[in-house]
Order: C-alpha cells, then sequence, then structure tokens
C-alpha cells in the first residue's frame, strides 16, 4: 500500500514544455467555417484557398446543425434557453475594445495586478493569471465577423486569462440540452468578468481588450496555459489542477506591463492523459486520438479531428461535452477527489492505480446522468 503513495514525481523525466512556432489561421477552425454561406464571394474564396476542407465541411452541412430543431437531442427549453444566452454575449461585442482614459492613473502596476487578480476570484472566476503575450497567443487571421481576414494581433503586451468552472451535474448529462445550456451559461460568465476587466482598464489609462466566445484574437487555452492555470491536455483542452477541463476560459489583453504568473510544469498531467485515455474511449465521434503525442507544426502534441466533432456537434444539436465529463480530473473540487488528485501528480504507480479505480466506480464508458426534472420540457 505504501508504494502507492511513494512520490515517484522526483525522480521522473519532467515532459518538455512544448512552444508552438505557427500562428493558428482562425479561419481554419470549424466554428468559423460554419458561418460560410455557400454562394457568397467569402465562401469561393476560402475553398479556393483550403480546398482540403471542403469534402468534410459539405458533409458537416449535411447534417441539422448546433441547435437545431432537428438535431438528435433536441429539447425546446435547454435549446432555446441556450440560443437566449448566445444571443445575449453579442450583446457584449461594441464593449469588448476602446479608447483608454486619457489621465491615466498613476498607480504601481503590481498594485493593478494583484487587484485584478483578486477581484476576478470576487467575480466568479476559479483560477486567475498573468502572462507575456507571445506571437503565437494570437491567431494569424480574423476568421470571424466583420474583419474577417485581417490580421489579429493588437500591440498588447500582457494578457490576464481566468477560468470559470462548469457546473458538474450538467456536464454529467452529455451530450443532452443541458450541456449546452451550461457551456452558454459559462461563456456568458467569462464575457461578463472580461468585459468589465477590460473596462477597467481602460479607465485606468491602458489599452485593453476582452476576448469572449464568438470574438477572439487569441487561442485562450494557449495564453491560459502560459499563464501556469494548466496544460494542454489529450481533448486538445485546458487541462486545470483544480477541475480539469471542466472550466471555460476568459482573457483581457492589454498594454499595461505587469508582473507574470509563470507557465507552471504538469508534467504529471500529459503522462496522466497518456495513460487514462478515457475521453478517446468516450468520444461518439472518435475525434480524440487514442496514441502518444506526435509532433504537429514543430512541437508535440495531441491533435483531435475537429471535422469529426463538429459534425457530431451538428447531428446532435449540442457541444457534446463528454470528454469533459467522464475526465477523471473532472470530479467534484472538494477534500476526496482533491487528495487524489495530489497524489496523481506525486505518485506514477497511484496513477495507474486512480485510473483504474475510476473506471471501476465510475465506469469506462460511463451514461449520461439523466437530465434534471425541471430541464425537462414533458
Amino acid at each position: 500500500m505504501l508504494i502507492l503513495l511513494f512520490p515517484t514525481k522526483f525522480f521522473e523525466k519532467k515532459v518538455k514544455m512544448e512552444i508552438p512556432i505557427e500562428a493558428i489561421n482562425e479561419k481554419t477552425v470549424m466554428l468559423s467555417r460554419k458561418l460560410l454561406e455557400p454562394g457568397t464571394e467569402r465562401y469561393n474564396e476560402y475553398y479556393k484557398e483550403f480546398p482540403g476542407h471542403q469534402e468534410a465541411d459539405l458533409h458537416c452541412r449535411t447534417k441539422p446543425g448546433l441547435l437545431n430543431e432537428k438535431s438528435a437531442f433536441y429539447d425546446p427549453l435547454t435549446f432555446t434557453a441556450s440560443k437566449a444566452t448566445f444571443e445575449a454575449i453579442a450583446a457584449f461585442y461594441p464593449f469588448l475594445d476602446g479608447k483608454a482614459a486619457t489621465d491615466k492613473k498613476q498607480l504601481e502596476p503590481e498594485k493593478i495586478s494583484a487587484f485584478i487578480l483578486q477581484w476576478a476570484k470576487k467575480k466568479g472566476a476559479v483560477s486567475v493569471g498573468i502572462t507575456k503575450t507571445f506571437d503565437y497567443h494570437w491567431y494569424s487571421v480574423i476568421g470571424r465577423g466583420e474583419h474577417f481576414g485581417e490580421k489579429a494581433r493588437l500591440p498588447h503586451s500582457h494578457a490576464i486569462a481566468f477560468t470559470v468552472e462548469m457546473d458538474k451535474e450538467l456536464m454529467d448529462t452529455a451530450p443532452h440540452g443541458p450541456t449546452v445550456m451550461e457551456s452558454a451559461m459559462q461563456y456568458m460568465n467569462t464575457a461578463v468578468i472580461a468585459t468589465e476587466l477590460a473596462i477597467f482598464l481602460r479607465k485606468l489609462g491602458y489599452n485593453a481588450r476582452a476576448h469572449i466566445d464568438g470574438n477572439y484574437r487569441v487561442v485562450c487555452p494557449l495564453v491560459a496555459r502560459d499563464a501556469g492555470l494548466g496544460e494542454i491536455g489529450r481533448m486538445g483542452l485546458l487541462m486545470t489542477p483544480e477541475l480539469g477541463p471542466r472550466v471555460r476560459i476568459g482573457v483581457v489583453t492589454t498594454d499595461l506591463t505587469m508582473p507574470t504568473t509563470a507557465r507552471r510544469d504538469f508534467s504529471d498531467m500529459i503522462e496522466f492523459c497518456r495513460i487514462c485515455k478515457k475521453c478517446a474511449h468516450v468520444c461518439p465521434s472518435n475525434a480524440i486520438p487514442l496514441d502518444d503525442r506526435k509532433d504537429i507544426g514543430g512541437v508535440k502534441r495531441w491533435q483531435i479531428k475537429q471535422e469529426d466533432c463538429y459534425t457530431y456537434w451538428c447531428i446532435s444539436g449540442t457541444d457534446c461535452g463528454r470528454c469533459m465529463s467522464d475526465c477523471p480530473f473532472s470530479h467534484p473540487n472538494n477534500f476526496f477527489h482533491n487528495m487524489i488528485r495530489m497524489l496523481i501528480r506525486n505518485s506514477k504507480v497511484f496513477r495507474h492505480f486512480a485510473l483504474k479505480m475510476d473506471d471501476f466506480f465510475y465506469g469506462r464508458k460511463p451514461k449520461p446522468a439523466p437530465v434534471p426534472e425541471w430541464m425537462k420540457a414533458k
């Protein structure tokens, strides 16, 4: 029994902290490609530039679509609530950026950053960090909205990243309606916090932009990772030490030079993802790889099949969430599960034991939890 508790992390080889060498073109992301309208000049130009995407996209367009009434898990209450929330999020867009006040407040950057780190948590953030911005944080090209095709990078030297929790009870119903409703609600919460932070910084006299759902200029998981909030796991999402991937991320970029929170070594999470593979086994579309990380664009990482993933969204009508829900790191943030997480981080032997116990108690492929009665239309 003692061997399970022996801290092997001090003797394990550290996983190299990968640094991307190429920026991502937002036009190539499925959530951008879905907005292309057949027959338009933008649509035709896109597939001239990326002809390899057309077959998969045409197949995807034959499915009902996200939040569509003809999708497999359509529910009038949760789907309509989700649509209402996403529409409300768009109301924040005019306030994401703006002119900084001309009368800059004479405050120490250290005082401002310390205030922000605490204030964001008071507003509901689970974790908050600050990083310098790097080329790979920014999309190379904007892929949505009126600025489609323009360069995404802004003259902002620093970024504030934070996470908010996605409700465990609702996420466990994945891939049914409550998951997309919860997803929308937490995108809304990140929008509120990020927009308020950006306005706050502008009122202090610094340029700042909030990055929220549907209106990003940065790749949020990479910013959050470099701010010390987690590591990118097998499913391509940010894995946090508190809640695994069961979070949404908000980012504010600014030209205020602030002390940063260092990127942390989460080699233990990478090693756990290597042996776990639960997200890949539960994925309805088989979009998550079962093999080890590969060299892609000069860095080792896992690459999901985004076309397959999004096609399933268009069949189910929701943004699925099975991978997030069933990840062993996604269990509640309580004493028992935090103790398990700590032992996983400390011991290679315990990682294997914890995985077997997780499969025993929760199942290798857990069934979706029932939809709460108050959310059912009938």
